[in-house]
């Protein structure tokens, strides 16, 4: 009898305690004061969140004052166009046709940029930094003064979905233009023509323009044009609507957006791809426009040419 009473006392100042511990941890009573600073709080809160969704939306439309800025200082004269030629480390004879046939040399280029459009072959660095074939371009470079060159990008044919991210992004912060074009070193452009062309759409926002197409994916490793993630795209194994990676182009905005957010834009097995796949999660207005198709012909259609291939 004396054990239980024992154990039932115990047990009454095991309880006592946990409840004084509850207790203690339970909220005080807010005085005015206090209500006030925590409806303050919140109120604050919720207009922090605002200001963060409204930064997002404002990054998402490619706006940025910082770059701006950088663009402004660089050029002070808004340029129409800045054209961006991709070619690589073996294309030595490419780039001499070009320069031989539409693409201006020396004083034509300068003259050429006084009218607002800037034209450069884009390349990347050597993975073994400043080797024999980085010398190569930079002699070339002091020679023709019409490189562009990536600092931060490999130079590599399966790196070229990360080039045209590097591309538009270091391109929107050196030069503010209009617009930002991708050429191919294999092509044959009409200078003028795509001049023209560029004109006609100054002051679009969110233009997407080149030849427009879709086709298959390709899922078995070691075919042509074959795409690692092809599971990615569904039963139909089918890309979206995208322009063609000869010669593409992008208003400032898009260009970017491409800037603002990329680090978390995912590349695929190709760069036209790769921007298709960005253009689908921003307003984009898309223009299929045929002088931008190989040699101008698509569903017996004859329009004049802007390059051929």
């Amino acid at each position: 009898m004396k054990i239980r009473l024992w154990q039932d006392a115990e047990n009454r100042t095991l309880l006592a305690n946990l409840l004084k511990k509850n207790m203690e941890q339970r909220p005080k009573v807010l005085t005015v004061e206090d209500k006030l600073m925590v409806l303050g709080c919140k109120d604050l809160e919720k207009r922090i969140v605002e200001a963060e969704m409204d930064l997002t939306l404002a990054k998402s439309q490619g706006y940025l004052k910082n770059q701006l800025r950088q663009s402004e200082s660089f050029s002070e004269k808004k340029l129409l166009a800045v054209i961006g030629v991709y070619t690589g480390f073996g294309s030595y004879l490419k780039r001499q046709t070009s320069r031989g046939s539409w693409m201006p040399r020396g004083d034509a280029l300068k003259k050429l940029e006084e009218r607002g459009v800037v034209v450069r072959f884009v390349i990347g660095r050597s993975a073994n930094r400043g080797d024999s074939l980085d010398r190569h371009i930079d002699e070339e470079n002091h020679r023709t003064k019409d490189f562009f060159i990536l600092e931060g990008h490999e130079e590599a044919q399966e790196e070229l979905p990360k080039k045209v991210k590097f591309f538009f992004s270091t391109a929107v912060q050196n030069w503010d233009a209009e617009f930002y074009v991708k050429v191919n070193d294999n092509i044959d452009i009409d200078l003028e023509g795509l001049i023209g062309l560029l004109k006609h759409r100054r002051g679009q926002d969110s233009a997407y323009v080149g030849c427009m197409k879709s086709g298959e994916v390709v899922s078995e490793e070691g075919k042509d044009w074959y795409e690692p993630d092809w599971w990615k795209f569904g039963d139909e194994k089918s890309y979206f609507q995208h322009a063609s990676g000869s010669l593409f182009i992008l208003s400032k905005n898009l260009a970017q957006y491409i800037n603002v957010n990329s680090a978390s834009l995912k590349t695929y097995a190709y760069d036209d791809t790769s921007v298709g796949s960005w253009m689908m999660g921003v307003k984009a207005t898309y223009i299929d426009d045929n002088r931008l198709c190989c040699g101008s012909i698509r569903q017996g259609e004859l329009s004049s040419i802007i390059y051929s291939c």
